[in-house]
């Protein structure tokens, strides 16, 4: 098993410190290349150096990826210091994906050889015409001797022309549908410059130095052994790898806000203003509180998530469309509140400190489209909401004990974990939401915690208890809500409605809330001491509520003051703001 922590240790004392002009990825430097739109080579390159492609790459396979949190974390550092980097990497991971799920041993040793060797790969999913309508694409491969032709184009593919080998996924049927469509693997080297053109750099407004371009394939020819998979099983590949890139991109969003609400604490602890510090002023302090429980937030939700794809693969479709929706809209209403909180300096992009702010508000909002945006995996848990809260309402003892059971392993860092099998995960949940499912009895397990604690504790575990209580009385009153509106508009009509999908929305709070107090319960003890403290868990949750009731509060002075003390003691002290002890330099 891994030791997360020292291993995320070697790689930020590697990175050296951010504002040292001389280190190997320092905010001065990463800023410059986003103003000159220029792709990272230069940090990718020094991340490789380190070895974090091995992080990707399976280990039956010369790597060390058995775990997907370790990787899940290690590019959540990178993102700290640049997204843009953390990003270009991820893309190479991301479309490893289909020959890990579905390629021969053959397919998945190449790949793996030339990743390890610095080689970049993309993901050719998407097109100009159809974006997220997947079953809608043009791109075509037809049989041929030996091998295939591919015609058609991608575009909007990260990494498409740095990448020496592009993943394209393309209709081998004429009539297309679910099983109409296979991936094939393309190598550059040695295609006619008539068979394969790149299309031109898209400028973004984020991640301005990332490559996001495209392919035009004109009768490519490619060999048999191409074929990643089944002919007709790239809707599925195309689904299982986007079940691990949903979650993933999730780090490059708490990332920016890491490294914003940084930015924010420094400034609100040394500007002074009508006789005080910013970070003394009630409001603020409550703001900046709010924040660092926003991320904790995220931390639990992801930490369930990223485990489920090893200990619960029957869960994934439900855990990477929560996950992939709720985290980059709540941290984005984060970053908005942080932007008060730092006024006018936001704005400026002159000073690395102001810029670096300016440069993560940018690029943040990738996590909000990329695989998959927020209306697609809203469909996703709307289409699986008759079984998830139909389990949840029910109640079922033997379900719930079960369920309990893999929560118990999803939430506790110590709990070990067979090596990362992405065949495994399933498309459909078949109502299987374990976290939401056992809420009920980790509510009872806090009032219990509550009966046995002393002082303030004794006080903070209650109002956890009573707050998480009234977060899981609403599945009962969005399960009583989706009844109603099946029986007021039929199945068709109320599968496509406004309301159905704000159900959804609804549903990835209550989960998010489940996550909260599952970890709280079964991974305290990997938690950084200050965070043990269930003041920390009763304002998380208070975050949560407020989804449903925007006015309702649980929280007073002082218990905003205790999270800021413990917020201030993490930055002072160089720790990652999440539960875990993950060393930071800044």
């Amino acid at each position: 098993m891994t030791d997360l922590i020292a291993l995320m240790a070697d790689l930020e004392e590697y990175l050296g410190d951010p504002w040292d002009a001389s280190a190997p990825m320092p905010y001065p430097r990463i800023l410059a290349h986003d103003e000159e739109q220029r792709y990272p080579h230069v940090f990718v390159d020094a991340l490789a150096g380190w070895g974090l492609y091995d992080w990707i790459v399976p280990a039956a396979n010369g790597g060390r990826a058995v775990n997907v949190e370790d990787g899940f974390n290690l590019y959540r550092l990178v993102g700290r210091r640049d997204p843009t980097s953390a990003t270009a990497m991820v893309l190479t991971s991301l479309s490893y994906m289909p020959v890990w799920i579905a390629g021969s041993d053959a397919q998945r040793q190449h790949f793996a050889d030339a990743i390890r060797a610095g080689r970049k790969l993309a993901w050719g999913l998407s097109e100009r015409r159809h974006g997220s309508d997947v079953l809608a694409n043009d791109t075509h491969a037809r049989r041929t001797d030996g091998g295939w032709l591919l015609t058609g184009e991608k575009w909007t593919i990260g990494n498409a022309t740095v990448a020496s080998t592009v993943m394209v996924f393309a209709r081998t049927s004429a009539k297309g549908g679910p099983g109409g469509y296979s991936v094939f693997a393309v190598e550059k080297d040695g295609v006619p410059a008539d068979q394969l053109r790149h299309l031109p750099d898209e400028p973004l407004h984020g991640l301005r130095g990332l490559d996001m371009s495209g392919v035009r394939l004109t009768d490519c020819l490619v060999p048999d052994d191409a074929l990643v998979g089944r002919v007709g099983q790239g809707l599925e590949i195309a689904l299982k790898s986007s079940q691990l890139a949903r979650i993933a991109i999730a780090s490059i969003a708490m990332a920016c806000v890491d490294t914003a609400l940084r930015t924010t604490l420094d400034f609100a602890r040394a500007r002074v203003i009508f006789g005080t510090t910013v970070a003394e002023v009630p409001y603020s302090r409550r703001q900046l509180a709010e924040s660092y429980a926003d991320l904790l937030v995220a931390d639990a939700l992801t930490t369930g998530a990223v485990r489920s794809l090893q200990l619960a693969p029957a869960q994934a479709s439900v855990w990477s469309s929560v996950v992939k929706y709720f985290v980059p809209t709540f941290l984005e209403e984060t970053l908005a509140r942080l932007t008060a909180v730092l006024g006018a300096r936001y704005y400026l992009r002159g000073h690395p400190r102001h810029g670096i702010f300016q440069k993560v508000l940018r690029d943040f909002a990738i996590s909000n489209f990329a695989d998959g945006n927020t209306v697609v995996n809203l469909k996703n848990i709307a289409l699986q909401l008759p079984g998830l809260l139909g389990n949840a309402v029910e109640q079922d003892p033997a379900k719930v004990t079960e369920a309990a059971r893999t929560v118990a392993g999803l939430f506790d860092p110590a709990v070990p974990m067979a090596p990362y099998e992405p065949a495994e995960q399933q498309l459909f949940s078949r109502g299987g939401d374990d976290s939401v499912l056992a809420l009920r009895s980790a509510v009872a397990a806090l009032r219990r915690a509550a009966d046995t604690a002393d002082g303030r504790d004794a006080a903070w575990l209650t109002g956890c208890a009573d707050t998480a209580g009234l977060l899981a009385d609403e599945v009962h009153r969005i399960a009583d809500e989706h009844a109603k509106l099946l029986a007021e508009r039929g199945g068709r009509a109320a599968s496509q409605s406004a309301e159905l999908y704000d159900l959804a929305r609804q549903y990835t709070a209550v989960a998010a809330a489940a996550a909260c107090v599952h970890l709280y319960l079964h991974g305290r003890d990997s938690f950084a001491p200050a965070l043990r403290s269930p003041a920390v868990l009763l304002l998380c949750l208070e975050r949560l509520l407020r989804r449903f009731h925007p006015t309702r509060a649980v929280t007073g002075p002082d218990d905003i003051t205790e999270v800021a003390r413990i917020m201030a003691d993490a930055h002072e002290e160089g720790r990652l703001f999440a539960y875990r002890p993950f060393r930071v330099r800044w």
